[in-house]
């Protein structure tokens, strides 16, 4: 039995304390599990476009300071109290989207959405209504149920899986969010074989739509983006055509031209943007897709999830005369039940994960990590969590070696009491004097983002399960000193 069992250990973490800052690697406290808790020892994490959404500010409702991811995979370090679906030793996923299999939508049959832990999820906060992170003493808030850009993390024994030890966790962590996601919207309708299928964005989520549905036999799968540089990656996957509505003679409309190569329409669209404000030649995106479905029984099926508090509007007309309009949290997939059998179909060659990861970086990097996810050459970025760079080692695609020894093993957690001095402390101390000097940098290029491109690179679905609800618990708020 691990030292470290009932005890708090001292790790790493990479803490967002404001909005609009940079993450700041910290030596945080996580506090052993409570009852029907697991802890678990980060070995990778991706990055993905809902991190970068609250980090940024641009999300109403985020909470701070807080230690963001939700796309990770590591080792299960200790349980608490009545946990028997996973044990100290087991290769786990976290989930986002819980799986409780006792409450009144677990049982319904009809959607994988769990109430079991949404309320104190969406308030940054373990079911007790309590946070396992802590920094001198001071609560740091849960993110999504999940808090993967933390060496240690706490989450409910409902909102994690064992999967198969043979399945690299550098690559099956992305399973914890967008190719899981964008399998389900797929794999989970019928009738997709030998259809017309649009793909709005070309993003992981908009990649892995495409993979799926020619996996699944789709005759013809149009990619739609905006980014020309997308064009090769979408016909990697699968897609058959590819249409950039930027490129469209002047006046027409991107539903409109679809409607007319296709005699009539698509059978199903799938938005993987959530744009819904930004307007794409006059039209929002989600509308445009239902719009570019074929009259009678065309699916528009949203993926990607719009900032809080937006609409979406179209006429009447187009849902009387027999389109649908729906949406999909992770792919209306049940993360405890299903994503093991996705590992072993990753296993077997049947499903697609290696060719996402474009770039690689090591913890000490994950600030660039965000960087890389806004260039258009970058589908999915993942993080070692245990290896920290020097900090003058320029950025780059940071290519892993073989070696799978788990951090725990090069980088062992510290027992709270312990408090010895490091090589991963030191560095976090020389970080800080460089984060100082480029955040005024930094924050300058964020304020130039802040208007939303015509199409996404990419959209996650999971806004839905981060809502606060009402704060239990008051978390100051700390800012890095200028």
């Amino acid at each position: 039995m691990s030292d470290t069992v009932g005890k708090p250990i001292k790790c790493k973490a990479a803490v967002c304390w404001a909005a609009g800052e940079p993450l700041k690697l910290e030596q945080v406290e996580v506090a052993p599990p409570r009852a029907h808790e697991v802890r678990i020892h980060i070995l990778y994490t991706g990055i993905c476009h809902t991190d970068e959404y609250t980090r940024s500010g641009k999300d109403p409702e985020g909470l701070f300071p807080v230690i963001l991811g939700h796309e990770g995979g590591g080792i299960v370090e200790s349980v608490g109290e009545g946990v028997t679906s996973v044990k100290p030793g087991d290769h786990v996923i976290p989930l986002y989207t819980a799986e409780c299999k006792e409450c009144k939508f677990c049982k319904s049959g009809k959607t994988n959405l769990c109430g079991k832990v949404r309320a104190t999820q969406g308030q940054g906060l373990m079911p007790d209504k309590s946070s396992r992170f802590s920094i001198d003493g001071k609560p740091i808030h849960h993110f999504m149920g999940t808090s993967t850009f933390s060496q240690y993390t706490v989450v409910a024994d409902v909102s994690v899986v064992a999967v198969n030890p043979k399945a690299p966790l550098e690559k099956v962590c992305l399973l914890g969010c967008g190719i899981t996601t964008a399998w389900g919207a797929v794999a989970k309708q019928a009738g997709i074989k030998g259809s017309n299928v649009a793909v709005f964005g070309c993003g992981a989520i908009g990649l892995g739509v495409i993979s799926t549905a020619a996996l699944v036999g789709a005759s013809r799968v149009i990619a739609v983006d905006t980014n020309p540089g997308k064009e090769a990656w979408a016909k990697k996957f699968g897609a058959t055509e590819f249409v950039n509505p930027t490129k469209l003679p002047e006046g027409t409309r991107i539903q409109d031209y679809l409607v007319e190569i296709t005699d009539g329409g698509l059978d199903f669209t799938f938005d993987a943007t959530g744009n819904v404000r930004v307007l794409l030649r006059s039209v929002h995106v989600m509308r445009a897709a239902l719009e570019a479905c074929h009259k009678g029984w065309g699916v528009s099926t949203i993926i990607g999830v719009a900032a809080a508090g937006q609409e979406i509007s179209t006429r009447p007309f187009q849902l009387v005369t027999g389109r649908t309009w729906r949406g999909t949290a992770f792919g209306g997939v049940k993360g405890r039940t299903e994503l093991p059998g996705l590992v072993e179909d990753y296993l077997k060659g049947d499903m697609k994960i290696d060719e996402y990861v474009t770039h690689h970086r090591t913890f000490a990097e994950i600030n660039e990590g965000f960087g890389d996810m806004h260039a258009g050459d970058c589908i999915r970025c993942v993080v070692d969590m245990s290896r920290f760079a020097s900090k003058n080692s320029p950025p780059q695609h940071r290519e892993r070696s073989d070696d799978l020894t788990p951090p725990d093993t090069r980088f062992p957690p510290q027992r709270a009491e312990e408090g010895e001095d490091t090589e991963n402390e030191r560095y976090v101390e020389e970080q800080a004097t460089d984060d100082d000097e480029r955040r005024g940098a930094v924050l300058a290029a964020r304020e130039e983002q802040r208007e939303l491109p015509a199409m996404r690179d990419d959209a996650c679905e999971c806004f839905e399960n981060v809502r606060p609800q009402s704060h239990v618990i008051q978390i100051p708020s700390r800012r890095v000193e200028r």
